[in-house]
């Protein structure tokens, strides 16, 4: 599955412009992942700047995501208004195209990585930096098209520069897993001290990021729990002090490192399962834990 929408992707170099360019689009919803492919190589009209703040990228990196599965299988037709056909791709990275009269900060030919969200910066949410919960946004991939294609639409607010050791391709992922993953190790991390505990369960995508976020942010013993040895190891050289394998007695092996009490906060990654129950179990009485939601609910990429 993941291969066709990878595949799909690949082809999207940069061509001659005639007021087209070609996407990765997405025609119908595939409930059980059983077509051969889920989008379709096309041309489509190039994206057009109509506010001030608008910016065009040339998509350099476009990660692609677990939630574009539930997009393909229409979990979020309830969720988001999505009109087919339909662009995907909400991790992007590239080149500034084209900038509206009213962008600072950013020119053409500048390297950029996106912020999944596009935002006018002037509500409540926006000014505390909550941006996920803004009354005036739009979320490229998600309720507008993506980067799926050659070209974004996107506004200045989004737009980070990167520095010129950094190609957008390898870190266009970060705009949504390494922004989860931060979050959720940032709250964490607040309430850590040097001789507490953190749990971090899985160290995937995601989890391999909060490991590094945790470790750098306080001085706390991280424990890792997954079920594959090559994740484990992966977590040993991103930073964590203990690696336990989920195979079974996890929940009795981190009581024993922490002396029976459980740690002072869990991050779960993977928020299914047994993870919800035994990250419970883990959790010191008076502590944290920190779940990743259901991708199906309204809280995308948020932690509870």
């Amino acid at each position: 599955m993941w291969a066709r929408l990878a595949a799909a992707n690949c082809k999207l170099k940069k061509t001659a412009r005639d007021g087209n360019m070609k996407a990765a689009v997405l025609h119908a919803f595939d409930e059980k992942l059983t077509a051969r492919e889920f989008v379709k190589y096309e041309d489509v009209p190039d994206p057009k700047i109509k506010r001030p703040t608008d910016v065009i990228v040339r998509v350099g990196g476009a990660g692609v995501c677990r939630t574009d599965l539930h997009i393909v299988e229409g979990i979020w037709r309830s969720k988001v208004d999505v009109k087919l056909p339909y662009i995907m791709g909400h991790e992007n990275a590239g080149w500034v195209e084209a900038v509206g009269p009213g962008v600072e900060g950013v020119k053409v030919g500048d390297s950029v990585i996106c912020h999944p969200l596009v935002t006018s910066g002037h509500c409540l949410a926006c000014r505390r930096g909550n941006d996920m919960h803004a009354l005036d946004s739009s979320f490229p991939g998600i309720n507008a098209d993506g980067g799926y294609a050659q070209y974004l639409l996107t506004g200045q607010r989004s737009l980070i520069k990167l520095p010129k050791s950094l190609a957008p391709k390898d870190v266009a992922p970060y705009t949504d897993a390494g922004l989860t993953a931060y979050r959720a190790a940032k709250k964490a991390s607040r309430h850590l001290l040097p001789g507490e505990y953190a749990v971090i369960i899985g160290a995937g995508g995601l989890g391999h990021i909060g490991i590094q976020v945790v470790s750098a942010l306080c001085a706390a013993e991280i424990i890792v729990v997954d079920r594959a040895d090559k994740s484990l190891a992966l977590a040993k050289e991103c930073g964590a002090d203990h690696a336990l394998k989920a195979d079974g007695d996890e929940v009795e092996a981190v009581l024993a490192l922490t002396k029976g009490k459980g740690a002072e906060a869990v991050i779960d990654f993977v928020g299914e399962g047994d993870a919800v129950a035994k990250g419970l179990a883990m959790t010191r009485n008076g502590g944290s834990r920190l779940r990743r939601k259901d991708r199906d609910s309204d809280d995308r990429h948020d932690y509870v």
